[in-house]
């Protein structure tokens, strides 16, 4: 009967009534793996099945090593926004400072192009008279009607008496409160009020529109983009306590942009600054406490919509 070899390297079956001294050759070593050489000594079959080689123990200090190896990485994990009661604010009665403004060298090159054009004999003169050109826009918040002659001065103006009102991502006009979400939708609103169209800066002034704008955060800033071009430092401000701002800006000869926030939460108004671009208005805000926020604005009170209800009706 034909019996299995147990030598390393051999693997054979033998039949032990021929097994001799030299029919095996075997490994009488352990294995090493090296350029797959073959047995290296001869020697008899063997039948005998070696021992199982016993398994190392596992020790459970390993599992405590495996914890203390693991990254701290709560500590880098950004902080939730705090309850809107836990935050300490200072009074809203503290007095209102001028943020400091930044100008770009981008909306230097602007209005100086705009002075060009506008500081010459000509414009001088038609600025004197009280002649409407043709094309000239309505002052009044909400109209979009343009002057096309003698027959304009006669036509009934539809249009928002009102100021334009942006809060908690809705938009509408404080006369006739109309709110939606959608900012071409709020343009293209009808006026609430009827009357006649303002053509001239001396009857309307500056024009109130609503400009397109947003807000981001990091861990320790708070930044407003105001999306009007060619804003004029000189007669725009931007004024700020540790919990209100109040923005102001006039862009583009003869528009303006009013936003008054509550802030969510409190900055440090020394740090906080305003720049200017051709393009832009960019408000960064520092915060006093390096937190996230939940929103911008400070959502109002049930007593305090009432109250704006009542004012309203």
């Amino acid at each position: 009967m034909a019996l299995l070899c147990y030598n390393r390297g051999c693997g054979q079956r033998f039949d032990p009534e021929t097994n001799s001294d030299d029919a095996c050759t075997y490994h009488p070593g352990v294995p090493v793996f090296h350029d797959a050489l073959k047995g290296c000594t001869k020697g008899r079959h063997n039948s005998e099945k070696p021992p199982e080689a016993v398994k190392p123990e596992v020790k459970t200090s390993e599992k405590k090593e495996l914890s203390e190896l693991k990254p701290k990485f709560q500590e880098h994990i950004i902080q939730a926004p705090k309850p809107v009661e836990a935050i300490k604010r200072p009074s809203p009665d503290e007095p209102m400072t001028n943020l400091e403004l930044k100008i770009s060298a981008s909306l230097k090159q602007a209005l100086d192009k705009l002075k060009l054009s506008s500081g010459n004999e000509e414009d001088k003169k038609e600025e004197d008279n009280d002649e409407i050109k043709i094309g000239t826009s309505c002052k009044n918040g909400g109209c979009s009607k343009t002057y096309q002659g003698l027959q304009s001065l006669e036509e009934v103006c539809v249009y928002h008496s009102g100021v334009p009102i942006f809060h908690e991502g809705m938009k509408y006009w404080s006369c006739c409160r109309r709110k939606t979400s959608d900012f071409n939708t709020f343009l293209a609103q009808e006026g609430c009020t009827t009357g006649k169209h303002m053509w001239t800066k001396k009857d309307a002034g500056k024009k109130v529109v609503p400009c397109r704008h947003d807000w981001h955060q990091t861990g320790g800033e708070v930044t407003i983009s105001v999306y009007a071009k060619n804003s004029f430092p000189e007669l725009s401000r931007v004024e700020a306590n540790s919990t209100l701002l109040n923005v102001h800006i006039v862009f583009e000869r003869e528009k303006e942009f009013h936003q008054n926030v509550k802030l969510w939460g409190v900055i440090d108004v020394k740090r906080s600054y305003v720049t200017m671009t051709a393009t832009k208005i960019e408000i960064t805000m520092r915060k006093a406490e390096p937190m996230q926020w939940a929103s911008l604005e400070l959502p109002a009170t049930k007593k305090q919509e009432k109250q704006k209800e009542d004012i309203t009706d």
